[in-house]
């Protein structure tokens, strides 16, 4: 029998986290080897991309030592020896927390709670992926730290508030990567840099160590190269946390993944272009709807005709500024300038508003509550483009709209993911989106996994060599 070819840096920073996992299990490769390849390509490609705001090649290599100890002892966990980054808003013990902006230099005494899984895993945690200032924002284009650029077009947004995850994940920096999903702040990154994405159903993994934005819709999203990875992460870090308060002790329980064959039901919106997709968006999705044809079984018309996508994006951004105005009390307060002008206009903006205009907004979550109830009990999923255009130039505006379609399952409390559907004409990648009822978690990446498989629109990972 044949010696197996030898696996290449470029091979282990292609793969996907599950093949990883079998390559360490049957000793194709090491922790170590992993480790050198991901810091040598992190040194060479983060001063084109920006994605990592925070990484420290020593503590990487301790980590590598420590995993290799621990395949030799033979007692190893899920993510043992896998490299995987961290946005900025999540605390790393020993590692500065700021959230986007500089001023935040204090060190956290103690892990966020996804980080202490990740560590409990036996992950070897990268370092801290760049990420709009104070998560307010959807291209990643930081004042303080500068842009992350989208691996697939230097100078075009990977999208945000998590776009350095993304692009880290999309351009071999990392295998997987953790992040906040507020309004889609992981699914459009996933969307602009063709990678998978999940935001669970909220409550599903702590927030315990997220520097909230808005407590009510703040959710920690994954990212990686295939659905099996984000199926894996979710079993990892998914539980409750008797110390975060919105942590759930299964009170909507994961259904299984058993969707029956021949009778999904699949909702569709009626009118994309009415809702503000653009053409091009429209175009790719419709040809991905025709391959998936066999999959999605049943369609159905849904009706959103009662659902303003712009107004509720709205009234979610009204939360997230109006809840900062407690959390960066003391940036603001600063002599030095610390944050941006755009950043306080954002924040000055709820500050003139009545706390009526918070309670307005306030119940739009309960009425994205009972518009999914009244949408799930009508079809099982509901598929739509992950944002309504493509990555768009840094040098320009961030459109209004980026969070549309993202937001609803934000505002919902619903499980989404996003998985890449086709390219645009310029070559840029972009996503389909799948939002399932609460608790549907399982059988949401189950069809994603389907899906994906069908579509097989995934680009080659690493786009930079």
């Amino acid at each position: 029998m044949s010696a197996l070819p030898p696996i290449t840096a470029v091979d282990l920073r292609r793969a996907s986290l599950c093949q990883l996992l079998h390559w360490l299990a049957i000793g194709r490769t090491q922790p170590q080897s992993l480790a050198e390849a991901y810091q040598e390509a992190i040194e060479r490609l983060n001063p084109v991309l920006n994605a990592y705001v925070d990484q420290r090649p020593g503590l990487l290599q301790e980590q590598a030592d420590v995993a290799e100890r621990r395949r030799r002892d033979g007692v190893i966990g899920r993510l043992d020896g896998i490299p995987v980054a961290v946005e900025d808003n999540f605390d790393m013990a020993g590692w500065p927390t700021r959230a986007g902006l500089p001023g935040r230099n204090e060190v956290a005494l103690q892990d966020a709670h996804v980080v202490a899984r990740l560590r409990a895993s036996g992950a070897m945690l990268l370092g801290k992926t760049t990420m709009d200032e104070g998560a307010l924002g959807a291209s990643t284009d930081n004042p303080h730290y500068g842009p992350v650029h989208n691996p697939f077009r230097h100078g075009h947004s990977a999208g945000g508030s998590s776009g350095g995850g993304a692009a880290a994940v999309a351009a071999g920096l990392a295998v997987a990567a953790v992040g906040a999903d507020i309004l889609g702040s992981i699914r459009i990154p996933a969307s602009y840099c063709g990678v998978y994405a999940l935001k669970p159903t909220h409550g599903e993994i702590s927030t315990r160590g997220l520097v909230p934005a808005a407590r009510r819709l703040d959710a920690v999203g994954l990212l990686a190269r295939s659905v099996d990875d984000l199926t894996v992460l979710l079993q990892v870090l998914a539980g409750y946390d008797a110390d975060d308060a919105r942590s759930r002790r299964r009170r909507v329980a994961f259904s299984p993944p058993d969707w029956e064959p021949g009778k999904l039901r699949t909702g569709l919106l009626p009118d994309l272009a009415a809702v503000g997709v653009q053409a091009e968006i429209i175009e790719v999705f419709e040809a991905a709807l025709g391959k998936l044809a066999p999959v999605l079984c049943e369609r159905r018309q849904v009706d959103f005709s009662d659902w303003d996508f712009a107004r509720t994006r709205r009234a979610g951004l009204l939360l997230m500024e109006s809840e900062m105005l407690a959390t960066f009390a003391e940036d603001l307060a600063r002599p030095a300038p610390q944050v941006s002008a755009r950043f306080r206009k954002m924040l000055d903006y709820a500050a003139g508003k009545h706390a009526v205009d918070y309670v307005v907004a306030d119940r739009v979550l309960d009425a994205a509550t009972l518009k999914m109830r009244r949408l799930f009990a009508q079809v099982d999923v509901l598929v739509l483009p992950t944002t309504p255009q493509g990555a768009f130039p840094l040098n320009g505006p961030e459109p209004d709209s980026v969070a549309d379609l993202t937001s609803f399952a934000s505002l919902a409390g619903c499980p989404a993911v996003s998985l890449p559907m086709g390219r645009l004409a310029d070559g840029l990648p972009v996503g389909m989106q799948l939002v399932g009822a609460r608790g549907s978690d399982l059988r949401l990446l189950e069809l994603a996994e389907i899906c994906a498989a069908t579509l097989d629109a995934e680009p080659a990972y690493p786009v930079l060599g």
